[in-house]
């Protein structure tokens, strides 16, 4: 794989990153007048819209084999599908600082079932790279100013969050592994149409009491962000990352998410940012150049092994 494709990927991976790092901030602003699953519903129907509208436009949707989308549809359920529905269920029984300290574990779950599934390599650098990024996290949160560790049984949450771990994992793996055979485009397609028909179900059930006058500007401009930049945008630029390095290096820039929300929170929001969690930051940072920069084969101009190749 040749250099220019390798920056084309990190630079797709950090645009999803501040997509996906700036959501945060949106869906607090548009939770205010919209309920949790209608906003995901909002969020994945309006972008299978869009990707049906333009593939219709470039001569249909994509044509993939039975086995394939038989892959998409279990990537999709476990991504956006359960992941979203663990993540929302799971912070609603166990405190954030936790939920965020274990969802940072992503990318070590990820190295694993890449290992296992897929066959990938795991280098050196790339696992130091996921501790160091795995200790930022863990300063960033607890260098929050109004930072606790709530006491309680929270058992139930923190198994709900650890099952949202798993199906990330398995999502970035699945992309990886279909990533060899088609492109992010086809696979994104896909992925938001069967993820907004998980969802489909549990808009209904939440649209006989939904008031839409109660539904603010704010909250509506916040939904067309999560639309069509934090979904529409982020999955074809991440997908498109995975399709050209290792999804265990790829999986190391998702603890850039906090960072983002962490800045962006005390620029739009106000947010206290203290300097312990620009430490913190600086962490995750250095974390995701090691895996990526150091854990990447040294060798000028010889390709990255296939991700099935042992």
């Amino acid at each position: 794989m040749n250099e220019r494709s390798n920056v084309a990927a990190y630079v797709a991976l950090t645009a999803a990153v501040l997509f996906w790092g700036l959501s945060f901030v949106a869906t607090k602003v548009a939770l205010e007048t919209m309920p949790t699953f209608t906003l995901i519903f909002f969020r994945f129907g309006l972008s299978g819209l869009l990707f049906t509208a333009v593939s219709m436009m470039r001569g249909g949707l994509p044509r993939l084999t039975r086995r394939a989308h038989l892959k998409l549809f279990l990537m999709a359920v476990f991504e956006p599908g359960l992941y979203f529905y663990f993540e929302t269920v799971g912070l609603q029984h166990t405190t954030a600082p936790k939920a965020a300290l274990i969802i940072a574990t992503i990318p070590v779950a990820v190295l694993v079932f890449a290992r296992v599934l897929i066959g990938e390599r795991i280098r050196l650098f790339s696992l130091v790279g996921i501790l160091v990024s795995l200790a930022g996290i863990g300063v960033l949160i607890t260098g929050d100013p109004g930072f606790r560790w709530a006491l309680g049984n929270h058992l139930v949450g923190d198994l709900l969050i650890i099952g949202a771990v798993v199906t990330a994992a398995l999502y970035m793996v699945g992309a990886r592994d279909l990533g060899r055979d088609y492109s992010a485009w086809d696979i994104t397609c896909f992925q938001i149409l069967y993820g907004a028909l998980f969802y489909a179900p549990m808009f209904l059930v939440e649209m006989s009491a939904m008031d839409w006058g109660a539904v603010s500007g704010s909250s509506l401009l916040a939904a067309v962000y999560l639309t069509v930049f934090a979904t529409v945008a982020a999955f074809l630029c991440y997908n498109f990352g995975l399709t050209r390095i290792q999804a265990s290096r790829a999986s190391v820039f998702i603890n850039g998410i906090p960072v983002v929300t962490a800045v962006a929170a005390w620029v739009v929001l106000g947010e206290r940012l203290t300097v312990l969690q620009a430490w913190g930051g600086a962490m995750v940072l250095l974390g995701v150049w090691m895996a990526n920069a150091l854990g990447r084969p040294r060798r000028v101009g010889v390709p990255e092994p296939e991700a099935g190749s042992h």
